[in-house]
C-alpha cells in the first residue's frame, strides 16, 4: 500500500520502519533535524536487540507525494490542525485516514449515535478547520498503545507493546477495517479490529488522563507514581470519575480503575509522553488529554472534582514552563 505517516517522532516513526519493513510504499512528513537525518541515514527504529533502518521516502512538503492510500497522523495535539491543512493534498476520494493520537479525537462525537452526538470537541478543534479538511467518512478508528520515546532526530526506541486497534467511529464492523488491521498484523503488530472503537479509546484515555498531568506536576515515571500510596488514591478516583462520564455517554469499558493501573505497572518504568515532552521543552497536549475531557463533562453535567483540580494545575504548571501551546 501507498501510506503517508505525517509526523516521525517516537509513534509515527514505530509506525512507518514496522510498515516498510513490511513491504509498504512509505513516505513520511518531517521538518528540521528530523527530516535532515532521515534522508541521510534513513529512519532508525531500535525495538529488543533489533535495529530496524528505513531508507524511505521524507518530505516537509506533502504536496510532492501525491494522493495516498492510507494517510496516518501521528503528531501531537498542538501541531494537528497546521499538519492537517498541509496533508490535504494527500487525501483522495478513496484514501483512508487513520489519526494516531493522544486524547479524545477531533472525530470522538461526529459519527456517534449516543449522547453528545454530532458535538465538535471545541478542545481538539476549535474552529472546525480539521473537521472540514479531512472527510469524516475516511475515518478509520485507531488506538495505539505501545511505548515508544525519541532517542534522538530520527532515531526511535520501542519501549513496550504492539497492541494497535482499528474500529469505525460509529461503531460497528466492516470490511475495511478487517483489512487494515490485517495490513498491521503482517506487519508485526499485535492489531485487531473491534465494533467500538470510541470504548477503547477510553479505555486508553483512563490511563492518559491521570498518568500523564500527574507526571507533568511531579516528574517522574508511571512506577513511581504508582507506587507511591496517595497518587495511587488519586489515580483511583480519577479513573472512577472518568468512568461515570463515560457511563452518562454511553461509554462502558469493561475494567475498573485497580485494574487499569495495574495494566500501566506491569509496562515498568514508563516516562509519559506529556513528561516527554516536558524534557524536551516541547508543547504539552493538556488540552487534548484532558481540556476535552472537561469541556464534556461540562456538557454532561458531570462534577469530576479531582479531574477538574489535576486539569487547572498542570495546565498551570505548563504555562509556567512556556509549554502551554496559545
Amino acid at each position: 500500500m501507498k501510506i503517508t505517516v505525517v509526523g516521525a517522532g517516537a509513534i509515527g516513526g514505530f509506525l512507518a520502519c514496522k510498515l516498510f519493513a513490511a513491504g509498504h510504499d512509505i513516505s513520511v512528513i518531517a521538518r528540521g533535524a528530523t527530516l535532515h537525518v532521515i534522508r541521510e541515514q534513513g529512519l532508525r527504529l531500535h525495538t529488543g536487540n533489533d535495529l530496524v533502518i528505513a531508507p524511505l521516502r521524507a518530505t516537509s512538503e506533502p504536496k510532492e507525494l501525491g494522493i495516498q492510500d492510507v494517510v496516518i497522523f501521528a503528531v501531537k495535539a498542538p501541531a494537528l490542525p497546521a499538519a492537517v491543512d498541509a496533508a490535504k493534498a494527500l487525501i483522495g476520494q478513496q484514501t483512508l485516514v487513520i489519526p494516531a493520537l493522544n486524547g479524545l479525537p477531533w472525530w470522538y462525537f461526529l459519527k456517534s449515535n449516543s449522547a453528545l452526538s454530532g458535538t465538535r470537541l471545541k478542545a481538539v478543534d476549535p474552529d472546525g478547520m480539521i473537521e472540514r479538511s479531512v472527510p469524516t467518512d475516511a475515518i478509520i478508528g485507531c488506538v495505539v498503545f505501545p511505548s515508544c520515546r525519541v532517542e534522538s532526530p530520527g532515531v526511535v526506541r520501542h519501549m513496550s507493546g504492539s497492541k494497535i486497534v482499528f474500529g469505525e467511529p460509529g461503531g460497528g464492523s466492516s470490511s475495511r477495517i478487517s483489512e487494515v488491521a490485517d495490513v498491521f498484523l503482517r506487519a508485526g503488530f499485535d492489531a485487531h479490529a473491534h465494533e467500538n472503537i470510541r470504548e477503547e479509546i477510553w479505555l486508553k484515555l483512563l490511563g492518559n488522563a491521570c498518568f500523564n498531568p500527574v507526571s507533568l506536576l511531579v516528574s517522574c515515571a508511571t512506577d513511581e507514581m504508582i507506587d507511591d500510596p496517595n497518587l495511587n488514591t488519586l489515580f483511583v478516583e480519577m479513573m472512577s470519575e472518568l468512568l461515570e462520564l463515560g457511563n452518562r455517554l454511553g461509554i462502558s469499558p469493561k475494567i475498573d480503575p485497580l485494574q487499569r493501573i495495574a495494566i500501566t505497572r506491569k509496562l515498568g518504568k514508563v516516562k509519559t509522553s506529556m513528561l516527554q515532552d516536558v524534557e524536551g521543552h516541547k508543547h504539552v497536549e493538556i488540552e487534548a488529554i484532558l481540556g476535552a475531557l472537561i469541556s464534556v463533562a461540562d456538557l454532561a453535567g458531570a462534577p469530576m472534582a479531582r479531574t477538574r483540580t489535576v486539569y487547572a494545575l498542570a495546565r498551570m504548571r505548563a504555562k509556567t514552563l512556556g509549554l502551554l501551546p496559545e
